[in-house]
């Protein structure tokens, strides 16, 4: 018999600024038109009550909103988090806690996490609101695809609006010039990619 196949789900991590602009941000990737996107089960942190960088209230918050009937079942869960600005820290730490204590963390999105080193034994992603803020960041670790806004937006623009934010995916290593796309695209490919959208 083969064992149950947890589904894969989506933990967004904000910054410090107004909520609304976390749902503008996933009203925004909506336009894509990915039919299979459901962000209505994505547990989104509130940072209005917590500390966006504090990966150890992130995962408070995961036990408490994926554990059923043992503490142990939310473990079982794969998690694709999504980090913006400070909450960048607060998704890398977590991430990391998520791995420590047998989690699966399916990938990492750090969205203008400028100065945020990308660490840990998963898939990391970099999306960047100009190309300054994306090759400086990479220094700290450049992850797999990336994304970077050209002509460049306003950071928190990057977050409120991905669906017009044009520019680049990156892909490392390619001999391919980087391929035009929005962030919005971009990323829901990346959850396509990684089962979120199942």
């Amino acid at each position: 018999m083969s064992a149950k196949r947890h589904r894969v789900r989506v933990v967004v991590c904000p910054g410090i600024h107004e909520r609304a602009l976390t749902q503008q941000f996933i009203e925004g990737l909506l336009t894509t038109g990915e039919e299979r996107l459901h962000p209505a089960s994505w547990l989104v942190f509130p940072t209005d009550r917590y500390p966006a960088y504090s990966g150890l209230h992130i995962l408070r918050f995961l036990h408490e909103k994926l554990s059923t009937h043992s503490p142990d079942a939310a473990l079982h869960t794969p998690l694709i988090l999504i980090g913006f600005s400070a909450g960048v820290v607060g998704a890398v730490s977590a991430a990391c806690g998520w791995r420590s204590l047998g989690g699966v963390v399916k990938a990492l999105i750090a969205i203008d996490g400028w100065g945020v080193p990308l660490i840990g034994d998963f898939p990391m992603h970099r999306m960047s609101h100009d190309a300054f803020t994306h090759w400086s960041s990479a220094l700290l670790g450049a992850g797999e695809d990336s994304f970077y806004a050209d002509p460049s937006v306003d950071h928190l623009d990057l977050w409120r609006s991905p669906q017009i934010a044009a520019g680049y995916w990156v892909k490392p290593g390619s001999s391919s010039p980087p391929r035009g796309t929005s962030a919005a695209t971009f990323l829901t490919a990346l959850l396509c990619d990684y089962e979120a959208l199942l």
